[in-house]
């Protein structure tokens, strides 16, 4: 007999309890009330759910710490959790939320159709996941060794892949609202102290991206989906941009940011700068987070010299807490920190340093650290790198340095978010782009046969015809009518996997944009269709 999927729901106060399942009553779903984070975890225990709806402001134990103790243990550790508040609705508190291991954060009042779609979206994720579970287990009848391979293979992977495709979408659309106008608001005349509240709505939105990209980066590296993008640079400005890009966080905490690099090292180097970037940032930022008083240096040396084929050594020293020896075997495994109040304390995924272990392998080199409790750290990697040369710099610059008359495009945007829709139109108008707007694929198509547009920025999930079906329509009219040029037609989703890059382009898409973007995103897509026309 199949049983129904629960929902664990918690809240101090039964009148929301019962208002929650009186909103979900549609759903063929058995509610567990918990009216505490204590009773949360009971019920937990004794209880699978495919979801948990809880409430973030509660007496003796919050939501937040409910979830954290929940991530704690294997059964509800990839439990969805969707956090709800009537109080805390700022980008910082849901940034918190999600660092404290939610999915989604919805503020009261609660509108239902927006809740009820949520939860349609994790209930179909579980029913497929329990239909998958019936399958491998009659196999294991036959064959226990094939029902566990299979478990693994299928059944984690398509899981993990449906849900972190889910909480991309869902959570980068409102984000590109977020910073596409904390961009353009940037550029405008703004107090001193509206600057101040503007920088915290900007360090809010890129900590929640970073979040969301750490988790998209680890499942894309264990999926065999990052490919390194190898091209010579200027090893010493790079290091310089992440300096200065850093500095300011060390300011705030009144600690020295040093870099030091050995006279021995090559300027110019082939190899993935935006990878190296990545690794650095990471151990820098740790570094900083974790360091009270003194501070951080940055040290790059070349271990071994040859042509083809040198090694560089960074080299990340703090005076921070350390690390004690017992926890370093352990420190780059996926979702480690140091220990459970570290996350606490410090925040963070966990995802970071196994990240960045990936990346230095990719790279030829390795990583590794040595610590020591209350005398700080040293985190290092090595990257195999070939010499290049000035010449060879300024000529990948030159090439990328294309001047556009943007006022020559005609644009059409097709965006259904209303949000998207504003921020799109004055992000293009900063680069003196103006665009035409529509809702849906079915009038994105109407309007490109009626005006034919140069370039259509085509949001890929939208009503009634998507961007996909809207993209095949209108190739298809241009192969007919072959006197009219075709438009160029850029992908825009907030789904960032290779697969939906790859699904973009089969339909006939040109290029490929993900949310959120900034402006010079938009910019240098526009540049790349000026140099190809």
């Amino acid at each position: 007999m199949e049983t129904k999927p629960k929902i664990l729901i918690v809240d101090d106060r039964i009148a929301n309890l019962i208002s929650l399942e009186k909103v979900l009553q549609d759903f063929d779903v058995e509610f567990v009330r918990a009216l505490s984070g204590n009773d949360a975890l009971k019920a937990t225990l004794h209880n699978y759910f495919a979801l948990a709806i809880i409430d973030v402001q509660m007496p003796d134990m919050d939501g937040y710490e409910t979830v954290e103790l929940m991530r704690t243990v294997e059964r509800t550790q990839y439990l969805p959790v969707i956090f709800v508040s009537a109080i805390y609705s700022d980008e910082f508190y849901i940034s918190k939320g999600i660092e404290s291991g939610a999915v989604d954060f919805i503020s009261k009042p609660i509108k239902p159709a927006i809740l009820q779609g949520k939860v349609k979206v994790f209930l179909d994720l579980y029913r497929q996941a329990e239909q998958l579970r019936q399958l491998l287990h009659e196999k294991e009848q036959t064959n226990k060794d094939l029902k566990e391979a299979k478990e693994k293979a299928e059944y984690a992977t398509y899981t993990k892949s449906m849900f972190l495709a889910n909480m991309s979408h869902e959570i980068r659309t409102p984000l590109n609202g977020i910073i596409g106008m904390t961009e353009i608001l940037e550029n405008s005349e703004l107090t001193k102290d509206q600057k101040k509240n503007l920088e915290i709505i900007k360090i809010s939105g890129e900590n929640l991206l970073s979040i969301i990209n750490d988790i998209l980066d680890f499942s894309k590296i264990e999926a065999g989906q990052i490919e390194l993008d190898v091209f010579p640079f200027d090893l010493e400005k790079q290091l310089n941009t992440v300096y200065n890009l850093l500095k300011f966080k060390a300011d705030d905490r009144h600690i020295y940011l040093k870099i030091e690099i050995d006279d021995n090292v090559p300027r110019y180097i082939r190899s993935d700068s935006l990878r190296i970037n990545q690794i650095l940032i990471n151990l820098i930022n740790n570094a900083i987070k974790f360091t009270e008083r003194g501070g951080v240096i940055i040290k790059v040396k070349l271990s071994t010299k040859k042509n083809a084929g040198s090694i560089i050594k960074f080299e990340v020293q703090d005076t921070g807490i350390g690390i004690p020896k017992e926890k370093q075997g352990t420190i780059f495994q996926n979702f480690t920190q140091a220990d459970a109040s570290t996350t606490r304390k410090y925040g963070g995924t966990g995802l970071g340093l196994a990240i960045s272990k990936k990346l230095a392998y990719m790279l030829g080199g390795e990583i590794g650290l040595n610590s020591e409790p209350g005398k700080g750290s040293v985190f290092w990697f090595t990257v195999k790198v070939e010499f290049a040369n000035a010449d060879e710099v300024e000529k990948d610059v030159e090439n990328t340095g294309v001047e556009v008359n943007f006022s020559l495009f005609k644009v059409l945007l097709a965006e259904d978010n209303i949000i998207n829709q504003k921020v799109g139109s004055m992000v293009l108008k900063t680069l003196g782009l103006y665009c035409d707007m529509v809702s849906n694929g079915k009038e994105a198509l109407k309007m490109q046969l009626r005006n034919h547009y140069d370039v259509i920025l085509m949001d890929v999930h939208m009503p009634e015809m998507d961007g996909l079906e809207a993209t095949g329509e209108i190739r298809k009219y241009y192969a007919l009518h072959t006197d009219k040029k075709p438009p160029v037609i850029v992908a825009v989703t907030a789904n960032a996997f290779k697969e939906d890059r790859d699904r973009c382009i089969a339909a006939g898409m040109d290029y490929y944009l993900s949310k959120p973007f900034k402006t010079n995103d938009i910019k240098q897509v526009f540049k790349t269709i000026a140099s190809n026309r």
